[in-house]
């Protein structure tokens, strides 16, 4: 937990310089006069574009649970779980969240190596639906291609290797001889039961499906904020909106900075100069907004999750557990 701890301060640290960052490159002074001209009237129903987000991802989150055996958690548990995992999207790499896999062990009886993958399978499927939104905006603006089509085909490869059984198991077999994975055979042969199982075509489908509806919340509200910062209403602002803010969260996820801190900043100003042609006060005005109600929302409602839940952050489980790992 110390370890984790120092990473998620460096995250907020580095989150803190892009934000600063962002508003010297816009020029502070003019990013300030469209925040201070913002029709913040529209504030709820940008958190609540958020919200809705949290909402359907959280329905996946809770279906996944019942499919890898941990359907015995509460749906309030669930929730307390789900939300508290918002701070460690700010870890290097994201890596602090397969302490989600520790969590679930404790509240379902659930081995860690069977766990953890629902975080995998989260991040995949929200990865496909942001793809699916980007779809649109590629064909619009071919100059986003390559980058598209590479990612498109790492995750559907990963998919096609999961899912191939006899491959799979083989490639399993074959890191269990490492020296260093050898003890650790039975919990890699868990592990992979549990993606299998997850990226079964019917989960993948209703998973994709509940992300795409999710993530079209947060386009909306990049809409919502745009609307606000004086940006013409109409269909090609909201699909451009949708686009930026889906093709720059696949950035973030793959650049594996904390929260995508940085790359995703950047690529949302840069596209909406680009795509849009607003000065980089407002697209720095914008971004600040976003990331805001997105990511720093979230992060602040989780971290009151955490002040409540000392058997998270210290991992004590209950007392007399003995519950394999």
């Amino acid at each position: 937990m110390n370890d984790l701890r120092r990473k998620l301060a460096a995250g907020l640290v580095l989150g803190f310089i892009v934000l600063l960052g962002l508003a010297l490159l816009g020029d502070i002074r003019q990013v300030v006069s469209h925040l201070a001209l913002f029709n913040w009237a529209l504030l709820p129903l940008i958190l609540g574009g958020t919200l809705f987000n949290y909402s359907l991802r959280f329905l996946k989150w809770h279906y996944y649970l019942g499919l890898i055996g941990a359907g015995g958690i509460s749906g309030w548990e669930s929730a307390r779980l789900f939300v508290a995992g918002f701070p460690l999207a700010v870890t290097p790499g994201k890596v602090g969240e397969a302490l989600k896999g520790v969590w679930i062990h404790h509240a379902g009886n659930v081995p860690v190596a069977k766990g953890i993958p629902v975080v995998i399978a989260e991040r995949m499927s929200d990865g496909i639906a942001v793809l699916v939104l980007s779809t649109f905006g590629v064909i619009a603006f071919p100059r986003y291609w390559p980058a598209f089509a590479t990612i498109l085909g790492l995750l559907f490869t990963g998919l096609l290797i999961i899912e191939i059984r006899p491959l799979a198991l083989r490639l399993v077999n074959l890191a269990g001889r490492l020296p260093f994975l050898e003890k650790i055979t039975p919990a890699l042969l868990d592990f992979y039961e549990s993606v299998y199982l997850l990226f079964r075509p019917f989960p993948t489908l209703l998973a994709v499906g509940l992300g795409t509806l999710a993530w079209t919340g947060e386009g909306f509200a990049m809409y919502l904020v745009l609307r606000g910062l004086g940006v013409p209403s109409g269909l090609d602002a909201f699909s451009i909106a949708v686009f930026t803010l889906s093709f720059s969260t696949v950035l973030g996820a793959v650049s594996t900075l904390p929260g995508g801190l940085g790359a995703a900043e950047a690529s949302i100003a840069g596209m909406l100069q680009l795509l849009l042609g607003v000065t980089i006060s407002t697209a720095s005005a914008a971004t600040l907004i976003i990331r805001f109600c997105t990511l720093w929302f979230g992060i602040g409602v989780g971290l009151v999750v955490w002040l409540f839940s000392g058997d998270l952050l210290f991992l004590d489980p209950p007392q007399g557990d003995e519950r394999p790992a």
